[in-house]
């Protein structure tokens, strides 16, 4: 077992999940602004670190991916971040892309950038305590989209990113996703997957990757959201499963979802099917930002002193996420 593959199944093992806090000072503002809280940086630290210190860390959450903002701050208890992260027993995680811009040649796509200066970076973020990454590459989906040579551009990029990342002794999180946004069917969500997946592991052999030593994140099979060809959740998990079974190799030790644009039940009721049909022998479970943070974050905006009660709302969605990832979920549960 190589140390690549050690540092992934920490992260994935005992159903544990991924918490994605990751979110750039823009993107965190914009939440921020929506439930009335002044985004300063003590606001952001503040709301952060109230998760990194709740019991849902040492119970549930396996790894924690980190902006470069927070993985420089230090706690009001005076640990810095890292330290505070890793002393739950998770492995910390660092983002390492600066987003996704327009694709040149083919406009209204996207090409997720910061492949220059990314050896010195993940050589910093390795001293940090950092021992895993994120890059995402972000796909529109329409009749005509995604293009060749969006679906190229960013598996090449994935795969350059991921060869970096391992070389410095860190497990690259591969996030293809395929966005939600449009009115195409779960079928030709289930194809444009297949094919992006398919081409991302073709440059991740080029590049000669360990696939022992990474995290696929993809997006679920689900239908757009402005679809009128709803689907059943019992569909969505059997496509997913059927999309993953077909183009992932079995080297991979585990896919880590993303919720991308589901509500927090909704992202916890189909990882549950996922798992209760899952016959393969990858591991299956999340990394979720909103879906693990919203419901915390709505409540945390009428006091955002009540530490206590703050993490009481994530230590239960951590929880459901966790029991999804066994397949033990019930609705039911969600009331307790």
């Amino acid at each position: 077992m190589s140390e690549l593959n050690k540092i992934a199944l920490k992260i994935l093992s005992n159903s544990k999940g991924i918490l994605a806090a990751d979110e750039s000072t823009g993107t965190m503002t914009k939440r921020l602004e929506a439930i009335n809280v002044p985004s300063s940086s003590e606001n952001r630290l503040l709301f952060r670190e109230t998760l990194f210190s709740s019991d849902g860390m040492k119970n549930y959450i396996g790894g924690v991916i980190l902006y470069d903002e927070t993985i420089k701050q230090t706690s009001s208890s005076n640990k810095t971040i890292p330290e505070l992260i890793s002393s739950s027993g998770a492995v910390l995680g660092i983002k390492v892309d600066i987003g996704a811009k327009i694709l040149a040649g083919s406009p209204e796509e996207k090409i997720t950038e910061g492949l220059d200066g990314l050896r010195e970076r993940l050589k910093e973020y390795y001293k940090f305590g950092a021992r895993f990454t994120k890059w995402r590459g972000v796909y529109s989906i329409s009749d005509k989209y995604p293009s060749k040579l969006s679906i190229f551009s960013n598996a090449h990029a994935l795969a350059r990113y991921s060869a970096l990342v391992q070389e410095c002794g860190m497990v690259p999180i591969v996030e293809p996703e395929i966005l939600m946004d449009g009115s195409h069917s779960a079928e030709d969500c289930f194809e444009k997957t297949s094919e992006v997946i398919k081409k991302c592991f073709e440059e991740l052999a080029l590049h000669n990757i360990d696939l022992t030593g990474i995290i696929l994140k993809p997006n679920m099979i689900l239908p757009g959201n402005k679809s009128d060809k709803k689907i059943s959740n019992d569909e969505v998990a059997k496509l997913t499963l059927k999309c993953l079974k077909e183009n992932v190799p079995t080297d991979v030790p585990g896919v880590a979802f993303l919720s991308g644009g589901q509500t927090e039940v909704q992202a916890t009721e189909n990882l549950n099917l996922i798992n209760k049909y899952n016959d393969t022998n990858f591991i299956m479970t999340y990394s979720y930002g909103r879906a693990l943070q919203q419901s915390a974050l709505k409540f945390w905006a009428k006091d955002i002193k009540d530490i206590k009660g703050t993490q009481e709302v994530f230590n239960h969605r951590a929880n459901m996420c966790t029991l999804a990832a066994q397949g033990k979920w019930t609705r039911e549960l969600e009331d307790k």
